[in-house]
């Protein structure tokens, strides 16, 4: 193996075994085309209607939270770098769009009362948190009884989570498995928020 192969390896599994954001300076990689997660899936999964209050964990540049903003009453979006959100806010003035929300937060610890939202989303985001069932348990806590969760993965992301692992994990963290749309290269995975019980 090659020095160069060798140092891009012990980097991959670095990043693999470190969850943390994309740092603000190498933003390049998230402004790059999803090509197996693409806007379009997004929105023909999180199916949002125009009365929903949903939150986007992560919007990195804005890639998905523009197009998900011109469907919605409101989009929260919440990451933990500043100028990621500075960044989505000037291109979502600049394309007019008035109807998100930016906060600085941690998904492990999101600052939003029980039941605030109708739908959720994160894309390439949810390995990058150190504490993955709790920034599961957190999303399902702000959502609302009947409210969707959608989680896209693309695979050759050094924080990639499996499938299975995101179902295994929402389950646990109260959410019911619904769908996943996609292949194994990149995909969309729906849980669902069930239902209050009748008392």
């Amino acid at each position: 193996m090659s020095l160069v192969g060798a140092a891009v390896l012990g980097a991959a599994l670095w990043w693999r075994t470190h969850p943390s954001a994309c740092p603000y300076g190498q933003r390049f990689w998230v402004q790059a085309p999803h090509p197996f997660i693409t806007r379009a899936r997004l929105l023909e999964v999180l199916a949002p209607r125009p009365q929903d209050r949903v939150l986007e964990v992560g919007p990195g540049t804005g890639y998905y939270a523009l197009d998900v903003a011109g469907r919605v009453g409101r989009l929260d979006v919440l990451d933990v770098q500043q100028q990621m959100l500075d960044h989505t806010m000037r291109r979502a003035a600049g394309a007019g769009i008035t109807t998100i929300r930016p906060t600085l937060g941690d998904a492990r610890a999101l600052p939003y009362p029980d039941a605030t939202f109708d739908g959720a989303y994160l894309v390439t985001v949810l390995g990058e948190v150190p504490d993955q069932d709790a920034a599961l348990r957190e999303l399902a806590r702000v959502l609302r009884p009947g409210g969707r969760l959608v989680v896209g993965e693309l695979l050759g992301d050094p924080h990639w989570v499996s499938p299975a692992s995101v179902r295994r994990r929402g389950e646990a963290a109260g959410l019911r498995f619904q769908e996943r749309a996609g292949r194994l290269l990149g995909h969309y995975t729906v849980l669902v928020k069930p239902a209050q019980q009748a008392a």
